[in-house]
């Protein structure tokens, strides 16, 4: 066993999972789910918006071009979503998924956070704290 899998049985690689739902107006959704929540708007820009309950769990919402509903349970137009999670080092946090067995993604669009595969092809990013 490798000194990083030994690490891996003894602590977390990330924390903070927060759920990232794709939808065609970012503040319009958000506006519902902070509503039926009742979860204030904590942090907003043109195409992302996050509400925040006060102990901290999040969810986001990320405007995407060409949004095509999810048709469930079919599979024409799957589920939306995709996990972010903190980790404090983005290089350790790469390392650690990639020998979990994530892949990373060859499109990596900003720098503060990196796009994986995990083992059935879902999206997932490491975010830096």
């Amino acid at each position: 066993m490798s000194a990083a899998s030994r690490s891996l049985a003894a602590m977390a690689i990330a924390r903070f999972p927060t759920l990232v739902i794709d939808c065609p107006d970012a503040a319009a959704l958000a506006r519902f789910y902070s509503a039926l929540l009742d979860w204030p708007v904590s942090s907003s820009d043109d195409d992302w918006v996050e509400i925040k309950a006060d102990y901290g769990q999040m969810l986001c919402f990320q405007q995407v071009e060409q949004y095509a509903a999810p048709d469930w349970p079919g599979q024409e137009h799957p589920q939306q979503m995709h996990l972010d999670v903190v980790v404090d080092d983005l290089d350790e946090g790469e390392a650690a998924v990639l020998e979990l067995g994530a892949t990373k993604h060859e499109h990596q669009p900003g720098e503060t956070f990196r796009v994986f595969l995990d083992p059935a092809g879902h999206p997932f990013c490491l975010c830096s704290s």
